[in-house]
């Protein structure tokens, strides 16, 4: 389009409020539903209510559910404000369930002659009060726990008290004092099993056996030729960094058998990787760990364990995909790989089927905990301008106006002529013009900032309209980018969603009220963190932007993420000192309803400091030592001191997130 002369009414220009949706159709909670694509990742724990509120079904498909907005708001009554970490302990114990009636069919339908445990890695969600859930829901099964270092052992070694039927398995590099403690349990009379990763190891299960006069159960990991899927394919194959290869085994068996301790080993493991999103390569891992397993029966071993390892795992996005975040199988279909391949590989070789033990972990807790937090602010460039649009009072006629303005209004005006790519190349062009202009020192900052405004609103306009095409043209689509807003977020993505800002994980996100509102907003999610990476960009949808709704005066606007349960809070830091956010243990009552199980308030100034060797102690005489000089020098009163020692003292003991007055 070439500037022609400007429009009749170029002064003052009247822009539209951009906030306004385009479509006039009515929105439902259904809308909502399909656009946040609950049913595609939530696996039928959440819903949304026909007063458009997220709704928490702690059964599944279950008509019993909890209203999240209700339990924020009752929490904020109870002086506990967002962000909130909220565990429904009643999706812990199903999810336990569910893994155990999915292998509990498959077992059937194959006619497989072994059992199948589950070994919970407490290294997803070390928790106290998760690890114990976990114990105590899965006794009905006989699910054990699976550590990976000293300290977690030591921590299920005094948390598995009166339960010697139920496995310990035994992971990671284990030092001396490792092995003598998983001896040392066994004593105790738990069932513990440390699996070789080397053979030093062996050679201290062996030292610690003869010392503590203990016959003990042992397993051996082995590297399998087959490679893993995944973020995390290298966790498995010849290059993964635990086990043994073929060769080291063979040596094993040896010295077992020397020692005449062969009978002893008890657990053939193997680790595919963690969220394995393609089904196929599972299917070789376990084919290669039921020949190990039916070899090292062969050679005399009375293998009684056959442990898959984790790799079982979450459609974050609901793709149903082979993408990172996704998977593209259900957890029926793997647990019927698993005992299909295992089983076969069994009748085949002549060899009795083995109990099955898996450590999926991710499968177990992630849906349990949702992280709630509400939103403190917006920015960005949607938003609406005065009408009619001030300008600059230095005008003296359309004559003084420089040629980019010029071309902006035109654009700007021609919009409602159909022309909408035409129009924002244009646009697009001519505030490119003007900034160099300005940077020249040929445009003042006035007339910088009207070009600035005649390019979003012509941006504004083109989008409006393209929003009624069948089809949006390709060199439309960054315009969504270009016109999202920050919505600011109380909350702290290095300490609550660290694999979102590490590995780019996606996890589903949304509003969990007004969801009978069209939302009329795209945004990206920033935390609170003074850091440029401390923000949400990506999306279940695939998209860079989240639709949201416009901030209400005076009203809170909670969002949350959600499938958080696994690994976020082990791995979460104190990144500009944001600490552990409350948490609270939600449970279905009895007689209806939901009440809190377990509280565990989030940390306090005052405690990240000290994580970090500042004493609190020490700091506020510092601080009270500047007061009395500001005294002495007349720029404080004595009560103004006072007001500000106990206010200092107030913050140390407060939540480190951003509080409401």
């Amino acid at each position: 389009m070439k500037p022609g002369a400007l429009p009749v009414l170029p002064f003052p220009v009247y822009l539209l409020d951009v906030n306004e949706p385009s479509q006039a159709e009515s929105w439902s909670p259904a809308h909502s539903a399909d656009l946040y694509r609950i049913d595609d990742w939530g696996q039928g724990y959440f819903a949304v209510s026909p007063g458009g509120r997220l709704l928490i079904r702690p059964g599944g498909e279950s008509e019993e559910s909890i209203d999240l907005l209700e339990v924020v708001e009752g929490l904020r009554e109870r002086d506990l404000s967002p962000p909130l970490l909220i565990r429904f302990s009643d999706i812990l114990a199903h999810r336990l369930g569910t893994l155990r009636e999915a292998f509990a069919g498959a077992i059937v339908e194959n006619e497989y002659q072994g059992r199948y445990v589950a070994a919970y890695p407490i290294k997803v969600n070390q928790q106290r009060p998760v690890v114990e859930e976990v114990f105590r829901y899965g006794s009905a099964y006989d699910f054990g726990l699976e550590v990976g270092s000293k300290p977690e052992l030591l921590a299920v070694m005094a948390l598995t008290g009166g339960a010697s039927d139920r496995l310990i398995v035994c992971n990671g590099f284990k030092d001396d004092g490792y092995i003598e403690a998983a001896m040392l349990a066994a004593k105790l009379g738990r069932k513990i099993v440390p699996i070789v990763e080397d053979l030093g190891e062996l050679h201290l299960i062996l030292k610690h056996a003869r010392k503590h006069d203990v016959r003990p159960a042992i397993g051996v990991r082995v590297k399998l030729a087959s490679q893993g899927a995944g973020r995390w394919k290298g966790s498995a194959g010849e290059k993964s960094k635990f086990g043994l290869f073929v060769s080291e085994i063979l040596q094993m068996v040896e010295l077992l058998s020397a020692h005449d301790m062969l009978d002893c080993m008890q657990l053939v493991h193997c680790h595919p990787g963690s969220q394995i999103h393609d089904i196929d390569r599972l299917k070789d891992a376990i084919s290669e760990l039921g020949h190990v397993y039916a070899e090292l029966v062969r050679l005399g071993a009375p293998i009684e364990y056959v442990d898959v390892g984790g790799g079982l795992g979450v459609d974050y996005d609901g793709s149903r995909t082979s993408s990172d975040s996704s998977m593209n199988y259900t957890l029926e279909e793997y647990a019927r790989e698993v005992v299909y391949r295992l089983g076969s590989v069994c009748d085949d070789r002549g060899v009795p089927h083995p109990t099955i033990v898996s450590e999926s972990g991710r499968a177990i807790s992630a849906f349990q905990s949702v992280l709630v937090f509400n939103v403190l602010g917006s920015s960005g460039p949607r938003t609406t301008y005065p009408d009619p649009f001030p300008i600059p009072g230095d005008f003296a006629g359309a004559g003084d106006v420089p040629q980019p303005i010029r071309d902006l209004i035109v654009a700007y005006e021609a919009v409602d002529y159909g022309r909408l790519v035409e129009c924002y190349h244009d646009a697009t062009r001519a505030r490119e013009e003007a900034l160099n202009l300005f940077n020249l020192g040929y445009l003042s900052l006035e007339l910088r900032g009207l070009a600035e405004q005649l390019f979003w609103g012509t941006c504004a306009r083109v989008q409006d309209r393209a929003g009624e095409l069948e089809e949006l043209p390709e060199e439309l689509e960054p315009l969504e980018d270009i016109l999202s807003e920050t919505y600011f977020c109380n909350f702290s993505v290095f300490q609550s969603l660290p694999d979102a800002w590490a590995i780019d994980q996606v996890f589903p996100i949304m509003p969990i009220h007004r969801l009978n509102e069209r939302p009329t907003h795209r945004a990206v999610l920033a935390d609170v963190t003074c850091d440029s990476d401390g923000q949400i960009s990506r999306f279940v949808d695939g998209r860079n932007t989240i639709d949201v709704h416009q901030i209400a005066p005076d009203s809170e606007y909670y969002m949350a993420a959600f499938l958080v349960g696994a690994y976020q809070e082990a791995l979460g830091d104190l990144h500009n000192l944001f600490g552990d956010t409350h948490v609270v243990h939600v449970r279905l009552h009895e007689e209806g309803g939901w009440w809190i199980d377990e509280t565990v308030e989030g940390d306090t100034a005052r405690e990240v400091l000290g994580y970090l060797q500042y004493d609190a102690e020490r700091l506020q005489p510092l601080l009270a030592r500047d007061c009395e000089v500001a005294v002495r020098e007349g720029r404080m009163t004595v009560a103004e001191t006072r007001m500000l020692l106990r206010f200092y003292q107030a913050e140390l003991n407060g939540y480190t997130y951003l509080e409401a007055d």
